[in-house]
């Protein structure tokens, strides 16, 4: 082999290459505090995307806010007495003076609208103007408030034991923080009651803020693991010390371009540290190999050199592989799915650069003397050893027994594949114990619902909304969409015609109807509109009486209720046609189209990567053949662990989609340096593997040892290190932590056992002539 002119060059002037590392880290790292954070999932898409220009309009025509957040009181009795009352009207009056909210449209029992009759037309005033005072007062409202359809499951349970506030954020505020205020809040108001924060700015907003603090805890925690791991390997401070440093500088590097470049850390590239930590433990090979070397000759220098020279190939297009498995996401249509793919090619390339330059550099500074009793092992001796020599001869002796069990189980992983659903859900982020997850499932529990998406309706002409047949054919819909399990309430013009209507005719209930004459209608509305808060009318219905908008309350955040809603617009249609248009909008119809484009986004960006892997594998090993077998354990690893998943009940989220890529990369790194270090010792020994098979097995045994120490040691240091995150507060940091242990345990055992069963069961194939290059 020909040498490295760059190993060369580092091993002669590793101080020159410590301080070009040194300058470039700092120039980065000069970057690093003008972070910004970005957890809104508006922004996975871009402004011109049809779903933002869509939902934009329907803001604008609707006078609709992007943002609300539910405020729920319980009482373990009845909210409707004096002492809760009072302090809903207290906690309502301290909530508008919270920088961010909306306060002209806070929605309680002291602020909503409430409409009566009087002498000459309509009154609409606030539901509540000052708090019973007599039991006559308070059956009053209760009346009030229990036959009004427009209250019930809103603003009040039908339990009467809980109530909310509604609040809408201005643009730009930030959740977490108007939440926080509303909790200092409620904690002055402590008694019988119990209080819930809920909503869509809550939950991101908080996870955003809670994902920083975990960057800067977790990631320091995995790299003290994992440096403890390589110190009990290696037995060597210097090189453990290397191992985190090459990790930590690429991290920096990586972190600092995109910062620098104006991209805001978002959900997905916050997890780019953790890529990066991992992809950087495929170093391992390289001292692994070097103590291989070292204690052969006890010369330093050409130990070196010969590493670089046995694992230069391998390290080389493992990396390639890797950035190539996220290079797909480049050519996606989500920009941070695309700069999330850019951060880790970047990173991935710095890691491969340093292996050949920062690594050999550290190699020559260390003194002899410190390599340490780790370059005493022998290939055959150990416990580590002796494991993989039994894992390797099981493949070697058994192969077809040990082909057959890798089938089987690969035919359930199938199954369990097929029940993953693809879904996300925001809130499901958080544990159940969390205090956002409590709040969400008790207010979805006893109102509407704190999911809220909309379906507009648009008709051919003005004026259309208030003919009766429109409205009754809205009420039809409204009542249908109700009969789906998840949605809690719904909302539209029609309510309010219809209050308006009964309260007109002294409350009959016969005339909670919609009247019969557009005129009627058209004069209802406009006595409301003279009377009430804008919003009111606003938010349901346009001025031309052209558009209609149907609020519909989820009892969830889980993408697939919107498309149940959806789906059971479009049959109502069908069943009653008519010419009106339906069409979806709010931030859970967002949150559904977000679902779909950026998670089947990945979908098709990892399916394409498999097929980029696969070529570079075939490239690598000058042949198809190999490639096919080495991609097989790569492709069992993904299948077992996805069919985990399925069985497990866990939905394809965000965070199982990025770790897809993140699989597929480590995977194949482990099959790369076995087949490279198995060809390598076949040519080294002159054997003939299509005929000699006991020669085959040895070599499938030393290679299942001394490179598959490497290859374990990576799997082990790695599972180890990020094993931390099971204990997030979060979710997605468990689920990552999950599966990168149950990753790359499983795939380093894939490769030290089903490969050499694989390469026995088809030497006659695979050994041809000219085939080991």
């Amino acid at each position: 082999m020909n040498k490295n002119p760059l190993v060369e060059f580092s091993i002669a002037r590793p101080k020159l290459i410590f301080g070009l590392v040194l300058l470039i880290t700092l120039i980065f790292a000069a970057q690093l505090p003008k972070i910004q954070l970005d957890t809104n999932p508006k922004n996975m898409l871009p402004p011109t995307s049809d779903v933002r220009v869509w939902n934009d309009s329907v803001d604008r025509t609707f006078a609709l806010y992007e943002d609300t957040v539910v405020v729920g009181i319980a009482h373990p009795k009845s909210v409707l007495n004096r002492a809760t009352l009072e302090k809903v009207r207290d906690i309502t009056a301290e909530v508008l003076k919270i920088k961010g909210v909306a306060g002209r449209d806070v929605s309680s029992f002291t602020t909503i609208d409430n409409v009566t009759a009087v002498a000459d037309g309509l009154r609409v005033a606030p539901l509540l103007t000052k708090v019973p005072a007599s039991e006559a007062e308070l059956q009053a409202l209760r009346k009030t408030l229990t036959e009004n359809p427009l209250f019930i499951d809103r603003i009040i349970s039908r339990d009467e034991k809980t109530t909310a506030i509604y609040v809408p954020l201005n643009k730009g505020a930030n959740g977490k923080e108007v939440a926080d205020g509303i909790r200092e809040i409620l904690a002055r108001h402590q008694g019988e009651e119990q209080f819930y924060v809920a909503g869509d700015p809550v939950a991101r907003d908080t996870f955003g803020a809670e994902m920083f603090k975990l960057m800067g805890i977790f990631s320091p925690i995995a790299g003290m693991i994992m440096f403890i791991a390589i110190y009990a390997m290696f037995r060597n401070l210097a090189l453990a010390m290397t191992m985190m440093m090459v990790a930590m500088v690429a991290i920096v590097w990586t972190m600092g371009l995109g910062i620098g470049l104006g991209f805001p850390v978002h959900i997905m590239s916050s997890m780019a540290p953790v890529f990066l930590m991992a992809i950087a433990t495929d170093s391992i090979h390289i001292f692994n190999e070097f103590y291989f070397r070292y204690r052969e000759g006890r010369d330093k220098r050409v130990a070196i050199v010969e590493t670089m020279e046995a694992v230069g190939r391998p390290v080389r297009y493992t990396a390639l592989a890797t950035a190539a498995a996220f290079a797909v996401l480049l050519f996606m249509q989500i920009v941070p799915v695309k700069v999330f793919g850019g951060l880790i090619v970047f990173g991935t390339v710095v890691l491969r650069l340093f292996s050949f330059s920062l690594i050999p550099a550290v190699l020559a500074l260390v003194p002899e003397a410190k390599i340490g009793r780790a370059a005493g092992e022998d290939s055959t001796a150990g416990r580590t050893s002796g494991v993989l020599r039994q894992l390797g001869a099981w493949g070697t002796g058994r192969p077809k027994a040990t082909a057959a069990a890798g089938l089987v189980l690969v035919a359930i992983a199938v199954l369990g594949v097929s029940r993953i659903a693809v879904n996300n859900n925001l809130v499901a982020w958080f544990k159940p114990s969390s205090e956002i997850r409590i709040a969400d499932a008790q207010i979805n529990l006893a109102l509407g619902g704190t999911s809220l998406g909309y379906v507009v309706a648009t008709a051919a002409e003005p004026d259309a909304i208030k003919q009766p047949e429109t409205l009754r054919y809205i009420e039809g819909l409204q009542r249908h969409l109700e009969k789906l399990p998840l949605v809690g309430k719904t909302t539209s013009v029609v309510d309010y015609v219809k209050r308006i209507n009964r309260v007109l005719h002294d409350d009959d209930p016969k005339f909670d109807a919609v009247p019969d004459s557009a005129e009627m209608v058209a004069q209802y509305l406009f006595l409301f509109g003279m009377s009430a808060k804008p919003a009111d009318l606003d938010n349901v219905v346009d001025y031309p009486f052209q558009r209609a908008n149907i609020w519909v309350q989820l009892k969830t955040w889980d993408a697939a209720a919107m498309a149940s809603v959806i789906r059971a617009a479009q049959e109502y249609q069908r069943d009653h046609p008519v010419k009106l248009e339906m069409k979806p909008a709010g931030i859970a119809y967002f949150n559904l189209v977000w679902n779909n484009e950026v998670l089947w986004d990945m979908v098709k960006g990892f399916l394409l990567a498999l097929v980029v892997v696969f070529g570079i594998l075939a490239f690598d090993f000058r042949s198809a053949k190999w490639a096919l077998i080495g991609f097989v354990p790569l492709l069992f690893t993904i299948l077992l662990i996805y069919g985990v998943v399925g069985f497990a009940g866990k939905d394809f989220d965000m965070p199982i989609s990025v770790l897809s890529c993140l699989s597929l990369g480590m995977a194949v790194d482990f099959s790369i340096h076995f087949i490279s270090r198995l060809r390598q010792r076949l040519e080294e020994t002159g054997v003939d593997a299509r005929r000699d098979l006991s020669a085959l097995k040895e070599a499938l045994l030393w290679t299942a040892v001394r490179p598959g120490k490497g290859i374990m040691r990576n799997a082990v240091l790695f599972a180890a290190a990020f094993s931390v995150m099971l204990f997030a507060p979060l979710t997605p940091y468990i689920t990552v932590g999950a599966f990168i242990v149950g990753m790359m345990l499983l795939s380093a055992l894939l490769t030290v056992l089903y490969l050499p069963a694989l390469i026995v069961l088809t030497r006659r194939w695979l050994f041809n002539a000219g085939e080991i290059k």
